[in-house]
């Protein structure tokens, strides 16, 4: 285990908020925290609009796979963050875990493009003030 904090990022399929928060917090922390995505019940691919969202702000997560958590994963990290109500991770001795209830435009009947950049933009809000958090506690 390295000495750099780590924070894995789960979702449901990892193929839309999971992999946003981990492209993000990549762009944002560069190589000063670990980061991994996963889902409790991988989908087949990362979501287009998930993807194309974070071109828009010059991030590429198109070489992204989806995958299931892993012990590697869990052996780096020191925080977990869940993002919307229906991804559980069990508890893992030693790592928290904290729940982002990330917005959820479609339940205002935002679709579409318009409904992505919503969640992006709620993601990245709570990614920055966790790279804030993570640089305060490691300096």
């Amino acid at each position: 285990m390295s000495n750099k904090p780590g924070v894995l990022f789960v979702c449901v399929k990892n193929g839309g908020k999971s992999q946003m928060a981990g492209g993000l917090m990549r762009h944002l922390a560069g190589d000063t925290v670990t980061v991994y995505t996963a889902g409790t019940k991988p989908g087949p691919s990362l979501n287009a609009q998930s993807v194309e969202s974070l071109t828009e702000l010059g991030i590429d997560i198109s070489g992204e796979r989806t995958k299931p958590i892993t012990a590697e994963m869990l052996a780096n990290v020191g925080l977990i963050i869940t993002l919307g109500g229906e991804a559980v991770v069990d508890p893992v001795p030693g790592i928290e875990i904290r729940n982002w209830d990330t917005d959820e435009p479609s339940a205002r009947g935002i679709e579409g493009m318009e409904r992505m950049r919503l969640v992006r933009d709620d993601i990245r809000g709570r990614v920055e003030a966790l790279v804030e958090e993570i640089s305060a506690t490691n300096n």
